[in-house]
C-alpha cells in the first residue's frame, strides 16, 4: 500500500486563504492508496474516501504539539512514502525526530519571502524543500525543488469573457503593504479603469493598510469563500498583482487558468507571463499604459495562451506527480 502523510493548517474548501489545499490533497489521493491528513482544523466531506483526517487543534500550543506528534506517530506504520509539512516550518521540526530514525523522507512545502530561525531549522531537518520556484524560497538552500504551485485547473476552468466599454480590474490578497495595492489603484486611476480589491485584514498592520487604502478611494471588499473565487474572476477582465519579490501568489496562476489576462510585477512569474504582462512594482504609469493596451486587444486569445502555461507547469496534477517523484527518489 502506498501512503502519504500530509500535515497542514486547514482542510476547508471555503477558506479564503487555504482553500486551495483541498485540490492538492485530492490530486495526491488520486496517486496513492491512502493519504493521512493531520490538520489543525478540518471540515467533513471535503476529501476523497481514501483520505483519513486527524484534527490536532487545541486550546494551547503545547496541547496542539502533543496531539500532532501523537497522530503522526500512529500514521508512520505502515511506512509512508513521505511526510509532507505544508506551509508551516514547525510541522517539519516536530516531525523530524520521528521520521529521521525511520528513514522516512520529510518534505517541507514553503513559498514565501519571510525568513525566520524556525525556517532555517526546518530546512536543515527536511529531506527536501518543495516550492513553486527556487526564487519563492527565501533561503539559499541546496534542498529546494521547484514543482509549481498546484492549481486545480478543473475548478479554475477557462472562461470566455465578453468585451466591455470599460476594463474591469480586480486584485486579491491580504491587505498587507507588501501587496502594493496603492500603485495598482493609482495606475487604474490614470488608465480610467474600474478596480476592486478583495482581501482579508487580520493583523493590525493589515487593518491599518485597509483604512489607508479606503481613505485614498480604493474600493475594498471582504474576501469571498475560496470556492467562489472562480466566479468572481469570471466577472472581471484583468487581474493585477503587485506582490513584492520572493512570493508567488497563487491567485496569479488561478486567474490565468481561467483564461484571464494577468499583469504582475514579480519577476518570478516569468514562466507564465511574458515581459509585456509584467511591470515595475513602483511605476503606476507603466502599469497604466499596459492596462490601456489590454483594453483594446483580444484578451480571450491572450488568456488561452496563459492557461496553457499554467496547465503545463502549475496544475495540481503536475504538483502531485512532483511530490511523489521527490518522495521516491
Amino acid at each position: 500500500m502506498t501512503r502519504i502523510v500530509f500535515a497542514t493548517q486547514v482542510v476547508d474548501p471555503d477558506d479564503p486563504i487555504l482553500g486551495a489545499t483541498v485540490g492538492k490533497l485530492r490530486a495526491l489521493a488520486e496517486r496513492v492508496d491512502e493519504v493521512a491528513v493531520l490538520a489543525d482544523r478540518a471540515v467533513d466531506g471535503a476529501l476523497p474516501p481514501n483520505c483519513r483526517v486527524h484534527v490536532f487543534g487545541a486550546g494551547s500550543k503545547l496541547e496542539r504539539g502533543r496531539r500532532f506528534i501523537s497522530a503522526l506517530h500512529r500514521e508512520l506504520a505502515p511506512k509512508p512514502l513521505a511526510v509532507v509539512a505544508h506551509i508551516v516550518p514547525l510541522y517539519a521540526i516536530l516531525a523530524a525526530p520521528l521520521t529521521r530514525p525511520r528513514r522516512i523522507p520529510l518534505l517541507l512545502w514553503f513559498t514565501h519571502w519571510n525568513r525566520s530561525r524556525t525556517l532555517v531549522l526546518a530546512d536543515r531537518l527536511s529531506t527536501a524543500v518543495l516550492s513553486v520556484d527556487r526564487r519563492s524560497f527565501p533561503l539559499a538552500s541546496t534542498k529546494v525543488v521547484a514543482i509549481g504551485h498546484g492549481i486545480d485547473t478543473d475548478v479554475f476552468a477557462c472562461v470566455e469573457r465578453p468585451g466591455g466599454e470599460r476594463l474591469r480590474v480586480v486584485s486579491l490578497g491580504r491587505t498587507s503593504p507588501a501587496k502594493g495595492f496603492e500603485t495598482i489603484a493609482e495606475a487604474c486611476r490614470l488608465a480610467d479603469v474600474e478596480l476592486e480589491v478583495y482581501g482579508s485584514s487580520s493583523t493590525g498592520e493589515e487593518r491599518a493598510e485597509r483604512r489607508r487604502l479606503e481613505s485614498l478611494g480604493v474600493r475594498m471588499r471582504d474576501p469571498v469563500p475560496y470556492r467562489e473565487v472562480r466566479a468572481l474572476l469570471a466577472e472581471r477582465d484583468v487581474l493585477v498583482n503587485n506582490m513584492r519579490e520572493g512570493a508567488l501568489d497563487k491567485i496569479v496562476y488561478e486567474a490565468a487558468a481561467t483564461c484571464m489576462p494577468v499583469l504582475a510585477s514579480n519577476t518570478g512569474f516569468d514562466d507564465v507571463l511574458p515581459p509585456e504582462l509584467r511591470f515595475d512594482r513602483d511605476e503606476p504609469g507603466e502599469l497604466a499604459e499596459k492596462l490601456r493596451t489590454l483594453s483594446v486587444m483580444d484578451r480571450n486569445a491572450l488568456g488561452r495562451e496563459l492557461r496553457e502555461h499554467v496547465v503545463e507547469r502549475h496544475s495540481a496534477g503536475h504538483w502531485a506527480d512532483a511530490v511523489i517523484e521527490v518522495a521516491t527518489r
